[in-house]
């Protein structure tokens, strides 16, 4: 069975796997596409034999709503980390920041956060980042295929982007930032689509019941 499940904030992957896991008294229970605890919408369940869909589902483009706060940046890059930095928000119009977004289109190289589930000589990056250790990781090629803005309010952009496995959005938040002329961190991110898998078909977790 595959199931798209709208995951809730505060929530790691790995808890709703557990969670579903014990609703449908399954064993097997697998996901296809982490989202971070702070991150909301689409993740994908597999359970039982479907499971072994999962890798090929993990593939597919996934599309996001991202909430960017100008003028500070935390360690982790999203709501979840402490403030490393403040600096000044320059004035910025909506056919400035379109600019900047277009940037971003296309086959890019994205260097992955110290703060992710990333493995780096089989340890998990976040674990040396707790340490205080920041260790050289190799750029990896992404692919962002649309990015558009939404809303510009006050020090907040909205925006909108259709991106390859392996895109981290707080990273492109952080260097939308920079390229802006400032700092900032995602204060929300909603996956709205993961392949054909989309948020309007997803389930609460408390909707999941034994079929």
């Amino acid at each position: 069975m595959i199931i798209n499940i709208n995951k809730p904030a505060g929530w790691t992957s790995f808890d709703v796997v557990k969670k579903v896991r014990g609703i449908i008294n399954e064993k097997k229970v697998g996901h296809a596409g982490t989202l971070d605890p702070f991150a909301t919408g689409v993740l994908i369940l597999g359970t039982g034999p479907d499971t072994k869909k999962l890798s090929d589902i993990s593939l597919s483009n996934k599309t996001y709503i991202a909430d960017l706060t100008l003028g500070i940046e935390t360690d982790t890059y999203d709501c979840d980390g402490s403030t490393v930095l403040r600096e000044p928000v320059p004035e910025l119009s909506k056919k400035v920041i379109e600019n900047i977004l277009s940037l971003f289109e296309g086959v890019t190289k994205q260097t992955p956060p110290m703060y992710s589930a990333k493995k780096v000589n089989g340890v998990r990056l976040y674990k040396l980042a707790r340490q205080n250790k920041i260790i050289k990781r190799d750029p990896v090629e992404i692919n962002i295929s649309d990015i558009k803005l939404i809303k510009l309010k006050s020090s907040i952009i909205t925006f909108e982007v259709t991106c390859s496995k392996g895109t981290y959005v707080r990273v492109l938040g952080y260097d939308i930032a920079k390229k802006l002329g400032t700092v900032g961190f995602l204060s929300a991110l909603k996956r709205i689509s993961v392949g054909p898998y989309n948020i309007k078909e997803s389930k609460l977790i408390n909707e999941i019941t034994i079929s």
